[in-house]
């Protein structure tokens, strides 16, 4: 089979990280992967933020905790997240994320490590809180995020999940 297709066909959302640490090197192969993604008129108003370390993280899990009411929010606990952010004002800002968001699970996945999207941030990026982390992160602030995404050598094996979602051909 193509190894695009099997890539696809086999990539799995991971939820459980191990504490071993993801390779800078290989976090730079992920960015490199998201920077290339599609994005109307190729405009690419977008920037990737990868946060390595776990007290950074977990400064940005208790910021979104706090704004949503839900405490000891902890993100999965991945060692790295890559936070997906574009610029408020740009009209397909949503769906350019999304397709780099792609990039970013099928590069985590090829080279081994798991991945899952993080969507709280959308709904909490401009509280005070979590918005002065974001800001001492290098997230301008004309960006909104657009998701995130919790990365680390999974624990455990991956885990198949019923496809629920329905396909239909026409023709």
């Amino acid at each position: 089979m193509n190894e695009v297709i099997n890539a696809i066909l086999n990539r799995r959302s991971c939820r459980s990280f191990t504490r071993e640490p993801v390779a800078r090197e290989d976090v730079e192969t992920i960015l490199d992967c998201a920077l290339r993604a599609p994005s109307a008129a190729g405009k690419q108003t977008w920037q990737f933020t990868a946060v390595m370390g776990e007290e950074k993280i977990q400064r940005l899990a208790a910021a979104a905790g706090k704004a949503l009411s839900r405490e000891g929010y902890d993100m999965y606990d991945p060692t790295v997240l890559i936070i997906t952010s574009n610029r408020k004002d740009t009209k397909f800002r949503e769906a350019d994320n999304a397709c780099a968001m792609e990039n970013i699970y099928l590069s985590a996945n090829a080279l081994g490590l798991g991945c899952v999207w993080i969507n709280q941030l959308y709904d909490c990026f401009d509280d005070p809180g979590v918005r002065a982390v974001l800001r001492e992160y290098g997230v301008p602030d004309d960006h909104g995020v657009y998701g995130c995404a919790a990365i680390g050598h999974p624990a455990g094996g991956p885990r198949d999940k019923e496809l629920v979602g329905k396909k239909l051909i026409v023709g």
